[in-house]
């Protein structure tokens, strides 16, 4: 849902090699994309590993559960993907729903030629290129030199950074954000999880049920910029809350009405829409923790809020599993995983409406973004200092080039 951080600078301030920018960028969406889709699409495993092992659901549920938690929680395994800057970048995140596409019928394919055991060490070796994408990574160097030491002083000013602020859990609107998120993904990542072994339940074959995941990913792909556009709208951007809460909404009822499917058509009916919600979710989920708790406060409070989500995704797809080998009917479990994700709209909307509405910004915050708005600027003049000595240099050796060709 969220993406990995690809930034080559501060907002405002060119990157040192333009070429250096896009192959971060491209690192990014790769690891984005593996770490993100790897959860959901090893489910196409799932019936093998059941026949082969005899557990029931909620135990093979516990794979992706795991990966999510791992993801979400720790500096661990696939988390450490994004350990550089946690910055929404949009473009990066784009590359989920990119790799969801591939790899849904990548591992059926792989599992139907080599088996669960060889398609596993298969997709173990192509997640290691997450390794040269994070290589492609560096932090920021200081600038060179200081004008007036504008910059210099911005930074003595500026206090230092707690890995992690909790003091972000006095401001109410984090909280209420914080609880309506933990109950979104009790539910929200049920659906992709078990919508490969609803299709081969009802007996279709398993490259066919394995080509779901492809539609919803391939949805999902434009869903996410197109959210993003609606959502920097000039009337739209003081109500993302409201959007993000409509987001939940639509991903929650499409997953009750997503119960009812009884043949492919449905289930390939349900994939689009739940694309399209998913995506929506996806891209405005840190958007939203952005605009309640501030620029400044961000770091910490989006590592408080995976933290607290790790827990929940821990349970998710676990509980519905266990509802799976109870009642044998897929219907249950994706009604549960609506009725969580319509509940956690309902909290997050009324939480905005009755105790956030009307709040006054916090004095302290505009004198934090008017340090942060100084910092940049004395850091794009000496970008452009940089620039202009370099253009100098180049244009004084190629004349003195030319005079001595002329010579």
């Amino acid at each position: 849902m969220g993406g990995a951080v690809v930034d080559d600078g501060p907002p405002g301030v060119k990157a040192p090699d333009g070429g250096w920018g896009w192959a971060v960028l491209a690192g990014g969406f790769v690891i984005t994309g593996f770490s993100y889709a790897f959860p959901k699409a090893v489910s196409v495993f799932f019936k093998e590993l059941i026949r082969e092992f005899d557990v029931g659901y909620s135990d093979t549920a516990w794979i992706s559960s795991i990966l999510l938690a791992m993801l979400y929680g720790t500096g661990l395994g696939l988390a450490l993907n994004f350990q550089q800057r946690p910055l929404a970048n949009g473009l990066a995140a784009a590359g989920s729903p990119v790799a969801l596409c591939c790899l849904s019928p990548l591992g059926q394919i792989l599992q139907d030629k080599y088996g669960w055991r060889g398609g596993f060490l298969i997709l173990g070796g192509i997640l290691l290129n997450c390794c040269a994408c994070g290589a492609l990574m560096r932090p920021l160097l200081p600038p060179k030199k200081l004008e007036d030491g504008t910059a210099q002083a911005v930074e003595e000013e500026k206090p230092k950074k707690k890995l992690l602020d909790f003091s972000v859990f006095k401001d109410r609107g984090f909280l209420i954000y914080t609880v309506a998120a933990s109950i979104m993904v009790l539910g929200l990542f049920v659906p992709p999880v078990f919508v490969v072994s609803y299709a081969k339940g009802l007996g279709y074959e398993d490259t066919k049920s394995a080509l779901l995941l492809t539609i919803l990913g391939f949805v999902d792909m434009f869903a996410r910029p197109a959210s993003g556009l609606i959502a920097g709208l000039k009337w739209v951007r003081p109500r993302t809350v409201y959007l993000f809460s409509f987001a939940m909404l639509f991903n929650g009822i499409t997953d009750l009405v997503g119960s009812q499917a009884k043949d492919y058509t449905g289930l390939v009916v349900f994939c689009i829409f739940f694309g399209m919600s998913y995506g929506m979710v996806g891209a405005l989920q840190f958007e939203v923790l952005m605009t309640i708790v501030g620029t400044e406060k961000f770091s910490s409070a989006i590592g408080l809020v995976l933290l607290m989500e790790a827990f929940a995704v821990l349970l998710g797809p676990p509980g519905a599993g266990r509802l799976l080998d109870t009642t044998h009917q897929y219907m249950h479990v994706f009604l549960l995983a609506g009725c969580e994700v319509t509940v956690s709209a309902i909290v997050i909307a009324l939480g905005n409406f009755l105790c956030l509405s009307g709040r006054k910004e916090d004095p302290e915050a505009k004198m934090e973004m008017a340090v942060t708005t100084t910092e940049m600027e004395g850091l794009n003049c000496v970008v452009e200092e940089d620039e202009e000595a370099t253009m100098g240099k180049e244009m004084g050796e190629d004349c003195a080039q030319k005079a001595g060709e002329a010579e």
